[in-house]
């Protein structure tokens, strides 16, 4: 494979995640997929297969083999279990090594997996996602490449995959064209981080136009009605940001996510999950013991392979940091 095509990288700025006040109501109930149909108005020449012409319509279909992250995110609370989700950014420091990474967290365990979108202004992000980001822009990382990549990988990944993107890719490409890209590269789920409430339903309507489950985030500054509408509308999991501002490891977790879980779980069934500043085993063990349904490690992972010295010793770090996380849940 060659990943030729380069982007640059912009100085990113450090604004926190904010979420909008503004009370918006909307249908946000999600769509049913249109079975494919054949329609013919003259018998078939010899020779046409109408089997064959089924198959190659359904062709996407057959990438997509792995459970809905909702489906698998039920059966882990079904059986008592904290879902292990790591995420790393596409591109950092390779493409080549972004799939092998892929692969190598499935083999862990991971029960669902995180794939940045590298963007020049990851403004809800910390410094090491920032960094990140701009190496994999850098290094030719364009939103056709990305989704290339995932195209020939997740057929092979037993977990869903959710990609993560900011808003500014996206209507670039335009949110029909994105999510239709999305769906094709055999992803399940999709995470626009500066999404507002607000503008989620239209988001929504071409997620779900695209079979994609679209993951809406609630932070400890959202207002308990504006989180009862978030997490209603979310699909997949219910994205809880444990602390106000920017993605990185801190030393501590929030204590406020305990409360904030339970506030939570009694507006909804749906899994909540908890990510920002998660990077220790201990810090998985507590966050686990407050009732999350899963628990992302975003900059700790990211950091693992995009800083090391080579990409082989970037897989072998993490594979050695995720297995230790993994152990924490079991």
């Amino acid at each position: 494979m060659a990943f030729a095509l380069k982007a640059s990288p912009s100085t990113s700025s450090s604004a926190a995640l904010s979420h909008r006040t503004r009370r918006v109501v909307c249908n946000m109930s999600t769509a049913t997929p249109r079975p494919t149909r054949l329609v013919l108005s003259a018998p078939p020449p010899p020779g046409f297969s109408v089997v064959a012409t089924v198959a190659i319509a359904d062709e996407r279909t057959s990438r997509r083999r792995q459970m809905s992250v909702a489906q698998t995110m039920a059966r882990l609370k079904a059986q008592g279990k904290t879902a292990f989700i790591p995420r790393i950014t596409a591109g950092d420091p390779d493409l080549v090594t972004t799939a092998e990474a892929l692969r190598l967290l499935d083999s862990i365990g991971a029960d669902v997996i995180e794939v940045g979108m590298p963007f020049s202004d990851p403004y809800a992000d910390g410094p090491v996602i920032q960094a990140s980001a701009a190496r994999a822009l850098a290094g030719g990382a364009t939103i056709d490449a990305v989704m290339d990549m995932l195209r020939e990988v997740t057929p092979e990944l037993s977990c869903p995959a959710v990609l993560v993107s900011y808003l500014g890719p996206v209507v670039r490409r335009g949110a029909d064209s994105f999510t239709a890209a999305v769906r094709d590269a055999g992803v399940q789920g999709l995470m626009i981080r500066d999404l507002p409430y607000a503008e989620a339903c239209g988001f929504r309507a071409a997620a779900s136009q695209n079979d994609l489950e679209l993951v809406l985030l609630t932070t400890p500054a959202t207002p308990a009605g504006r989180m009862t509408d978030i997490t209603k509308a979310s699909e997949g999991f219910v994205y809880l940001v444990s602390v106000n501002g920017v993605t990185g490891p801190r030393a501590t977790v929030n204590l406020r996510v305990k409360g904030l879980l339970n506030e939570i779980k009694l507006v909804t069934d749906k899994a909540v999950v908890v990510g920002f500043g998660i990077s220790t085993p201990d810090h998985v063990r507590q966050v686990a013991e407050w009732g999350a349904d899963g628990v992302i490690i975003g900059s700790a992972m990211v950091k693992q392979l995009g800083e090391a010295a080579s990409a082989r010793e970037g897989l072998k770090k993490l594979e050695q940091y995720a297995k230790s996380l993994k152990a924490a849940l079991s």
